[in-house]
């Protein structure tokens, strides 16, 4: 379906009342479920195995929805490889995460407001580095995202993809926890068991998948041992 944004299906905005929205307020209220756990939820990865496979989608429905809950919402574009956050809203990329992490701005320089999505923050990917993987596992990322933690209910972070980069793994030490974005029919089982592997190798708990473009029989193995 394509939107007044043209790039990025928000249903849950543009189309509260479809399956797919309450499909998004269900992951959101399983999530916010999760916070009353020992441990807190607080800051969440968005990754997938491949490109392509609807991250985008998700991180943006499930930060509208979780903005009507009342959270307040932070949501950074973290594919410094490949952004497209400030594509799907549209807002700036002049001022982003990159120039963040080397000091070429602050934070509140670069936090952008959503017109029409009120309570919603975003932090755009800003110019593409030669050290993608190196920002995003440096102090200076781990700081900002403490500072964010002290501003914002919850945080959602956009990543590349597991299999071709680190760039997901290497944030462990700033997240609580991963969603895992799966095109069924897209990536073969034992590709999304790896990237479960990769993240379970650094210490991210995964909290789940998000199975796009599903079929009755598309989920059979994926995550089975």
């Amino acid at each position: 379906m394509r939107t007044r944004r043209g790039l990025c299906s928000i249903v849950s905005l543009d189309d509260p009342k479809s399956p797919a929205a309450e499909a998004y307020r269900t992951l959101r209220t399983n999530l916010l479920y999760t916070q009353g756990r020992d441990e807190e939820l607080k800051t969440i990865l968005i990754t997938s195995t491949k490109q392509g496979e609807g991250k985008s989608t998700v991180i943006s429905n499930l930060a509208v929805t979780m903005i009507q809950a009342g959270q307040n919402v932070l949501l950074i574009d973290a594919d410094l490889r490949k952004p497209f956050m400030h594509h799907v809203f549209p807002i700036s990329n002049v001022a982003g995460l990159s120039h963040l992490l080397t000091g070429e701005c602050r934070l509140d320089d670069a936090l952008q407001e959503v017109a029409d999505i009120p309570g919603l923050l975003v932090l755009t990917a800003g110019t593409t580095p030669p050290n993608p993987a190196e920002l995003l596992g440096s102090k200076a990322m781990q700081d900002l995202v403490a500072q964010a933690r002290d501003r914002f209910d919850m945080i959602l972070i956009d990543t590349p993809p597991l299999l071709p980069v680190t760039d997901a793994q290497v944030l462990a030490p700033c997240v609580d926890g991963a969603l895992l974005v799966v095109h069924s029919g897209k990536v073969a089982s034992p590709l999304v068991k790896k990237s479960k592997g990769l993240l379970a190798h650094v210490g991210i708990p995964v909290l789940g998948a998000v199975l796009n473009q599903i079929t009755e029989t598309d989920n059979e193995g994926y995550f089975e041992s």
